[in-house]
């Protein structure tokens, strides 16, 4: 009994012997393996895997500190000033303003803080648009202590990027833009910025999901979306791959209470790319492909309609007369899958890829049609000058201080409209006036005014100017009807 308890014991250390994986090379340990290593379900997987755990101190001592010295200096604070009119609240209204003299009040300095990126020697620094937003005064501090004045360059509300320039004697350390297209889920990657203004932080996570399209955010529907945690104050810093390069520019988060909740999104840097080339080349603003369509997203049951596996791609609603949808020879209910080989699931993933390529080349399309795949090559053109009549709305009424336009195709894209909509279109509000105090959006189209229809811009400013207390206002926002009526 003795003895064979002995030869147990000795048998199962032999066994744990030549299942210990300590002192093996990590090239022996995946050839050969262990006695145990290979009794186990699943083993022929692990050893065929190219990710494994770490076999020695050294590799258990890796860091991302070499990652973070390399791309660090290229990461800045970026403070932005603006001088706020401070004005009373009786102001403006004839009661008050004839019995009362209001004394003029010091503007009060609104100042935000947010992170960027120098992404050139020369000084180009990349933001977020929401950042500078009317800011007038921007200043670049970067990670040394030096601080620098800016001028904005470019900047784009819809994508949330504005890019700035700082100047120098020397050139400033910079980072590479590397290719977002390349990324997977589960790459690990680096948030760097200056989260609640505590100073230059780094934290780590991977790549949770691509293509992301939250709402609320911005009008741009393709993020790169991330576990690393990004707070406050991270706007518009680096998210960094395994490589120092820059795949993305951190912009939002989703939370409820602020702070990190370990969802974060990033603008991917292929987009960030063609911004910093229009800024570079003294454009005033960046300007997406006319394309000269209108796209909807393919639901399940209209995937189903056309035979397809799965709901993928952009669906075609309309087609502009004389566009480059038209000269590719594309039709209302054709589905795109693909731009120049890469998938195409949602109208949001379509406008990312073509606004990523670059005017005067073309564009190799994938379509649906009839149940069969076809290509087309679509020209990538500029944006043509928009010959709508624009006006400008003065007087003292809800419209003061708009800019409104009869649509066009060329407007409506501009806009996010389907291009055969027809009125007359809000382009802009001044800040602070009575437009945007009503809360009028570029892209609100203006139907009817004290029940008048609005077929012109001079009708709209002809009624808008000619006074009155009470308004009676219907506007069209997002294919919703919108009436109100207000005393003014």
């Amino acid at each position: 009994m003795m003895m064979g308890r002995l030869a147990f014991a000795v048998l199962c250390a032999a066994t744990l012997f030549l299942a210990q994986p300590s002192g093996v090379p990590a090239a022996q340990a995946q050839e050969g393996g262990g006695l145990l290593q290979r009794l186990l379900p699943g083993s022929r997987d692990r050893q065929e895997a190219t990710r494994r755990v770490p076999f020695s101190q050294d590799e258990i001592q890796l860091s991302f500190a070499p990652l973070v010295r390399k791309t660090a200096p290229a990461v800045v604070n970026v403070y932005a000033s603006a001088r706020v009119e401070v004005r009373s609240p009786f102001m403006g209204d004839p009661f008050f303003e004839r019995f009362f003299d209001f004394p003029q009040m010091p503007p009060r300095v609104q100042s935000s803080l947010g992170s960027g990126v120098l992404v050139d020697p020369s000084g180009i620094v990349v933001t977020n648009h929401h950042v500078i937003r009317a800011a007038d005064e921007v200043k670049v501090a970067l990670a040394d202590g030096r601080e620098f004045a800016s001028d904005i360059l470019l900047t784009d509300e819809e994508l949330d990027l504005a890019v700035l320039k700082i100047e120098g004697r020397d050139a400033f350390p910079a980072a590479r833009l590397g290719d977002s297209e390349a990324l997977e889920v589960g790459d690990l990657v680096l948030a760097i910025g200056n989260p609640f203004g505590v100073g230059q932080t780094t934290t780590s996570g991977i790549v949770s999901a691509l293509a992301r399209s939250p709402r609320g955010i911005s009008d741009f529907g393709y993020f790169i979306q991330t576990d690393a945690a990004i707070n406050p104050g991270n706007s518009g810093g680096a998210l960094i791959n395994m490589s120092g390069e820059v795949v993305g520019i951190n912009t939002a988060i989703y939370s409820r209470s602020g702070g990190s909740n370990g969802i974060g999104f990033a603008i991917p840097a292929n987009i960030v790319r063609a911004v910093v080339e229009a800024a570079s080349s003294g454009a005033e603003r960046f300007e997406r492909p006319y394309v000269g369509a209108s796209f909807d997203p393919v639901t399940p049951e209209i995937a189903e309609a056309l035979g397809m596996e799965r709901p993928m791609g952009a669906l075609v609603t309309n087609v502009a007369p004389d566009s480059p949808a038209a000269r590719a020879g594309l039709r209302s209910g054709d589905v795109v899958q693909a731009v120049n080989g890469k998938d195409v699931d949602s109208p949001e993933a379509l406008n990312y890829r073509l606004a990523t390529l670059p005017v005067g080349t073309s564009a190799q399309i994938e379509i649906l049609r009839g149940g069969r795949k076809q290509r087309l090559a679509m020209p990538i053109e500029r944006v043509p000058e928009d010959t709508g009549r624009q006006v400008e709305i003065g007087g003292r009424g809800p419209f003061a201080g708009a800019r409104v336009a009869a649509l066009s195709p060329v407007l409506a894209q501009r806009l996010r409209l389907p291009i055969n909509m027809q009125g007359v279109v809000v382009v802009e509000t001044a800040p602070g006036s009575p437009a945007a105090g009503l809360g009028l959006r570029p892209g609100d189209i203006v139907r009817e005014v004290n029940g008048e229809e609005i077929d012109t811009p001079e009708r709209l400013k002809a009624i808008a100017e000619s006074g009155g207390r009470w308004w009676r206002l219907s506007i069209e926002r997002g294919g919703r009807l919108i009436r109100q009526m207000l005393r003014y």
